[in-house]
């Protein structure tokens, strides 16, 4: 009962939150006497609250949206909710981005960040008894890996992609890691974001046990798995595949894709064995009466190889996706293994270890084959890492992954991307690098907070 009403009460912070009149998110105050958390185990209960604040509404849906994985049709694109969604797909300028709609990846995030800072700062006022020490590690560490993962996230979509001979000057995010919201926030610079994420996520893989009994909670093998993401999205190749190993020293499984039912509507069990962190975020625009995959990427799968009949199904206007890791109809945005697989290929890869690579490959492969699979092989540099990238793609599609890959991989004239996507007749195009791949700061929050915008 006491946990129900911790997390009813979480609830309504989280309305006051967003109700909050004439306040950005830095400036927003929940009424902090509506909390009473006394004990360990009820900020483990706040923690828990995995339905409507912590694991879910990720921030990567704006860049999943933009990422060119799939078009609608004009219909759809004008029936859309909101602003945000239609501008994310055609990649409006930032004075018709929101149209005075709050920024909801950004809100979620804070509003997330806030609740972190929230148990942090109350589970330092408790001091643990001995038995009670592993309980107190894991509150902690997991309020850390929260405010990581959204600092993470939050990164690839409004800050520059990370490039180490400018980064102490772009522009970073507001760090707040205080509950006091009377403290004036500015942005920090890039290099200070990242190296917030990783400290973060260094003091709870100290605090975290190896594995969590529920995949919603954090571990410390999941605080591995975010550090292989953040240094591979640094461009940091050695301590990426460094954490990817660690990651999956603790948990290397991989489904067998031919023992999943792909006749059904859901083929992919939620929580299932290559899980390692469970996270969603969803749009209307995902739906699957709306999105239809690429013709070009959808061709790419071939007749043997189960995820074409595992990831996509008919509609009225194409192929749409099914293969969701959460077992319904919402978006994957956690961490699993199989990206874990791919993360270490790409730093062997890129590294010079191409056996190394091209095993990590192949045995992903083979549990996405039916059939007589015949391993990929080269000796070229280049070949392989175009092998695993071609595999990224495939494999975590609509994950949220592949927008912060496009930003990484434009620095590279050979693998850049230019997007483009025709509505009512109109052609609309990313080109490499252009400054939309960094998605605008809602306008109220602008005001109201005094951070600098973004140049789009």
């Amino acid at each position: 009962m006491r946990k129900e009403c911790l997390s009813y009460i979480f609830s309504m912070l989280l309305m006051l939150f967003f109700q909050s009149c004439g306040k950005s998110w830095l400036e927003a105050k929940p009424d902090k006497s509506l909390v009473v958390p006394k004990s360990i185990g009820d900020y483990q209960a706040l923690l828990d609250n995995t339905s409507q604040i912590f694991n879910v509404n990720q921030a990567c849906g704006l860049g999943e949206i933009g990422a060119g994985d799939f078009y609608i049709t004009s219909s759809s694109w004008q029936n859309l909710f909101t602003i945000q969604e239609k501008s994310a797909y055609i990649w409006a300028p930032t004075k018709e981005f929101y149209n005075g709609e709050q920024s909801l990846d950004w809100t979620y995030a804070y509003q997330r960040i806030l609740n972190a800072n929230v148990i942090l700062e109350g589970i330092e006022k408790i001091t643990p008894i001995t038995n009670d020490q592993q309980d107190w590690n894991s509150v902690k560490g997991s309020a850390l890996f929260f405010r990581a993962f959204d600092f993470f996230n939050l990164i690839q979509e409004y800050c520059v992609p990370y490039n180490s001979r400018s980064a102490s000057g772009d522009l970073g995010l507001p760090l707040r890691l205080e509950y006091d919201v009377n403290i004036k926030v500015k942005r920090s610079n890039l290099q200070q974001t990242y190296e917030r994420i990783i400290i973060d996520l260094k003091e709870a893989i100290n605090l975290l046990g190896a594995k969590s009994g529920y995949k919603t909670r954090p571990s410390k093998e999941a605080a591995y798995a975010l550090l292989a993401k953040t240094y591979l999205a640094m461009e940091n190749y050695d301590q990426a595949g460094v954490y990817a190993d660690l990651a999956l020293k603790i948990q290397p499984d991989l489904m067998d894709y031919t023992k999943l039912n792909s006749s059904i509507s859901f083929p992919i069990a939620k929580f299932n064995s290559e899980v390692i962190f469970h996270s969603t975020f969803s749009y209307g625009i995902f739906n699957a009466s709306r999105l239809i995959v690429v013709p070009e990427l959808y061709n790419d799968y071939t007749i043997e190889d189960c995820r074409k009949s595992i990831f996509f199904t008919a509609s009225a206007n194409g192929m749409t996706f099914k293969g969701s890791y959460n077992g319904d109809k919402t978006f994957f945005g956690g961490l699993a293994t199989d990206e874990m697989y791919l993360i270490r290929s790409e730093c062997n890869a890129r590294n010079g270890n191409l056996t190394l690579a091209l095993e990590d490959l192949n045995r992903l492969r083979r549990t996405r084959w039916k059939g007589l699979y015949l391993d990929l092989i080269s000796t070229n540099p280049n070949t392989v890492l175009d092998y695993i990238l071609k595999e990224r793609r495939k494999e975590l599609i609509f994950r949220g992954i592949r927008w912060s890959d496009l930003r990484r991989l434009n620095g590279d004239t050979r693998l850049a991307v230019t997007l483009t996507r025709v509505l009512n007749g109109n052609s609309y195009t990313l080109q490499p690098n252009d400054k939309r791949y960094v998605f605008p700061i809602d306008e109220e929050e602008i005001r109201l907070s005094e951070i600098q915008q973004n140049e789009r």
